[in-house]
């Protein structure tokens, strides 16, 4: 059984880098209002916070879970 790959995000409430298993990981899109799309990766911690970091097309592209919209 493959290992999945690990995506990192920054905790600001800790102030530490987080590693999450990229099963765990949602891709979202967030619609600007002046027309532009920013691509995201979002994670829920065992606490209930989310954690979201935004990246480029390529990276999200690069993640296999399911995408969201925003």
């Amino acid at each position: 059984m493959a290992a999945h790959a690990r995506v990192e995000f920054y905790d600001v409430k800790t102030r530490q880098k987080v590693l999450v298993d990229e099963k765990d990981v949602v891709r979202a899109t967030f619609k600007r209002k002046d027309g532009r799309v920013l691509y995201g990766l979002s994670a829920q911690l065992e606490d209930g916070r989310f954690l979201t970091r935004y990246v480029t097309k390529e990276e999200w592209d690069q993640v296999k879970e399911p995408a969201r919209k925003n």
